[in-house]
Order: C-alpha cells, then sequence, then structure tokens
C-alpha cells in the first residue's frame, strides 16, 4: 500500500455502506463533511490469496456507483478493452466496485472527469492528455500507461518514400492536422509544413480511395485501423514508423481527477487491480476480448456497431505493442516517468504545447500502479 494512503481516514459515508446505504458519487451524503473513524494499514491490505479485507470491501462500496468513460466507444483498444472484459468477469466485483461503463471520445471526457460527473476515462496518448488540461493539470491523476509507443504513423504508396529526406515538396494527407508521432518525426527531420511539404485535408474514412488520390504521396493514420482497411482492399503501401526513428509515444492512458483519488484511495487502486487483470486477460485471449467489443457495440446505436475483423486487428496490433513495452520493471499499464517526459519533450520541440514543455511532476501516480504488483511483477490479487 501506498505510504501516503496511511492511516486511511474512513468516513461516516463508509460505516453507511455497511448497513447497505450506498450513496452516489457527487450526492450530498458522499460530500457532507462528517465525523470520521480511522482504520489501520494492516486491516486494509491485500495480500496475494487471502480474502478481501471487510474494511476495505466496505470502504469501496461506500463510493457507490463510479462511472467510467472510454475514449473510442466500444473499440478493440488499449484503456477500453481492458475495463470492458473486467466487468465482464466480474471483476470489479471481487473488488467490492459498482462501476457503469459509458462509452464516449477522448476529447469528451476531461471536463466530465475534472468535475467529477465521471471519475474514470480512457485518453488516447499522454500529450493527448497535457493538452487538454492545459492549467487544470494538477486537478488529473494519470493512473496507467498501457502503450509505450506512439500509435500512429505515416502511410504512403509502396515505393514512394524511402528517406525522409523524400517528402521534401510533397504533399501529405491529414485528417485535422498531423497527427502528433508524426508532426514530431518530420520536425526532427527539418521539414516544416508549409515550407519543405504541404498537406490536404482528406475527406471520409477510406484509407483505399486516400492512399490512390494523385496529388498526395500517402497520409497520416494508425498503425491499428488503415493497414487493415489497405489489406483488405488488396492495395500495397508502405509505413513510416515514427518510433523506428526514435520518436516516443503513447496510447491508452487512463486517468481520474484528483478530489477522488484523495477521497476514495482505495476505489482508485482496486479499479485498477480489476483493469489490469483485465487487460492481462485481453493480452492472453485477443479473439476474445475483440468479440466482447463488437457485443458490446450491438447494444447501442445501431450506426456504431462495430465488425469483428476489423476489432480483432485492432486489437491484435495494440496488444502486441502493450505487451513489448512491458518489463520486470515496470509491468503492464505502470507509467513510465522519463519515456512521457520525452514525449513531452520532443512533441514540445515539435510545436505542440505552442513550443513550451508543459510541467506535470503532479500528473503521474506511478507507484500507485506499481504498488499492484509484487516485486516479482505478478499482479496482487485476493483469494475466496
Amino acid at each position: 500500500m501506498r505510504p501516503e494512503f496511511v492511516p486511511l481516514v474512513l468516513s461516516a459515508v463508509v460505516l453507511a455502506a455497511c448497513s447497505g446505504d450506498n450513496p452516489q458519487i457527487g450526492s450530498p451524503a458522499s460530500t457532507a463533511p462528517t465525523e470520521t473513524t480511522e482504520f489501520s494499514a494492516p486491516a486494509m491490505d491485500i495480500s496475494p490469496g487471502e480474502p478481501m479485507p471487510a474494511a476495505r470491501c466496505a470502504a469501496n462500496q461506500a463510493a457507490g456507483t463510479i462511472v467510467y468513460l472510454s475514449g473510442n466507444g466500444y473499440a478493440a483498444s488499449a484503456s477500453i478493452v481492458d475495463v470492458l472484459l473486467a466487468e465482464e468477469r466480474g471483476y470489479y466485483d471481487d473488488m467490492c466496485l459498482d462501476v457503469e461503463i459509458r462509452p464516449s471520445f477522448t476529447s469528451d471526457n476531461y471536463s466530465l472527469v475534472l468535475v467529477n460527473d465521471a471519475q474514470f476515462a480512457s485518453a488516447g496518448s499522454f500529450s493527448e492528455l497535457v493538452d487538454f488540461a492545459a492549467e487544470n493539470i494538477p486537478d488529473y491523476v494519470v493512473l496507467a500507461v498501457e502503450g509505450r509507443t506512439g500509435i500512429d504513423a505515416l502511410i504512403t504508396k509502396q515505393g514512394v518514400v524511402d528517406d525522409l529526406d523524400d517528402l521534401r515538396g510533397a504533399t501529405i494527407g491529414v485528417k485535422g492536422v498531423l497527427t502528433p508521432s508524426v508532426r514530431a518525426m518530420l520536425s526532427a527531420a527539418g521539414l516544416v509544413e508549409g515550407e519543405d511539404f504541404d498537406v490536404l485535408e482528406l475527406d471520409g474514412q477510406s484509407a483505399a480511395v486516400h492512399l490512390q488520390l494523385p496529388e498526395v504521396v500517402g497520409f497520416t493514420g494508425y498503425k491499428n485501423d488503415e493497414p487493415f482497411q489497405l489489406e483488405e482492399a488488396d492495395l500495397d503501401y508502405d509505413m513510416v514508423d515514427p518510433s523506428d526513428e526514435g520518436i516516443p509515444g503513447s496510447f491508452g492512458v487512463l486517468y481520474t481527477n484528483r478530489q477522488f483519488s484523495e477521497q476514495h484511495p482505495t476505489v482508485v487502486q482496486d479499479f485498477m487491480r480489476a483493469t489490469l487483470k483485465g487487460l492481462a486477460d485481453a493480452i492472453a485471449s485477443p479473439l476474445a476480448a475483440a468479440r466482447l467489443a463488437v457485443r458490446m457495440s450491438e447494444t447501442g446505436d445501431p450506426e456504431q456497431v462495430l465488425h469483428l475483423p476489423t476489432e480483432r486487428y485492432r486489437w491484435q496490433v495494440e496488444a502486441e505493442l502493450v505487451e513489448a513495452g512491458a518489463t520486470a520493471r515496470l509491468p503492464l499499464g505502470v507509467p513510465d516517468h522519463g519515456l512521457l517526459q520525452r514525449e513531452l519533450e520532443v512533441y514540445a520541440a515539435a510545436g505542440l504545447f505552442d513550443g513550451v514543455e508543459p510541467v506535470t511532476d503532479t500528473l503521474i501516480e506511478q507507484s500507485l500502479v506499481r504498488d499492484l504488483y509484487t516485486a516479482a511483477g505478478e499482479l496482487i490479487w485476493p483469494g475466496a
């Protein structure tokens, strides 16, 4: 258990949980000042194979329903499919947590988490979160970074780009703007948009159409998406991967707000504990994970129903990247401080964050997730 969680102060709300009264997050019952009762750390610790401590279970139940917002609907992606699997397999129930999963999109999540209308959410990348957080950085807490490399890439016509210098004078297709890793890669190579190359706004989502446009050399896309579309269309292509050029990146980020983290430390720990167990399962059984994502999508908007081949490809790509990035020192999900700071440094040099590297000293809680693992890298999970 993290030192700052000791002693854990449990309000009268927790005691109410023992009588079956579970107030909802944000309700007057869960926010009003109350008398407190202290529990010692040993009474709250989870030991491998030992039953879930009753006091800890009560603390988690007292939080009421906690809301998780996905970052891209029900897509089989990191920081989404692991949550879906954890819920389906009862891991949150094992942690005495009542989790409500809501499909959402990363850009919509930041304001909702900030005001505690949702307690956990998925972000596309660490840089994206930092960019959206801006002056509110102290109010967010990054819990897990599952992908330790960028997920975007430059996809080009086959045989056209052998070296980044071949992009001088070329036009690159974009959906809005250059993706962060690609922008950083081009900047590091001394290529300036509007001077050394141009961009063209693309319409629609068809990678096959985009690749065949005569005016572009290629387009920015994602390793887990457009390559599958092109392979399905039987089109040859090349992919310039920023990570091969030494450009750092991230994907599959889970975060909360600081107020909730400080008020409900065991909830935050155990939500992540269950989610990481779901992540390990998703990596071990990628097809089952993709099928679950599709099945969940069928419960919502008919126009948003996912297709199994696409989601299977998406998660297979991401799962391999997530697993490859894990180490004994930093197991699945544990944020890598040095790598994330390097990401901000490189992206700021490329013009992101108005060219100024953000100060994020308070943003990352590495020990919170690291302490969920044993020294041998095994996730600490209670027994019956």
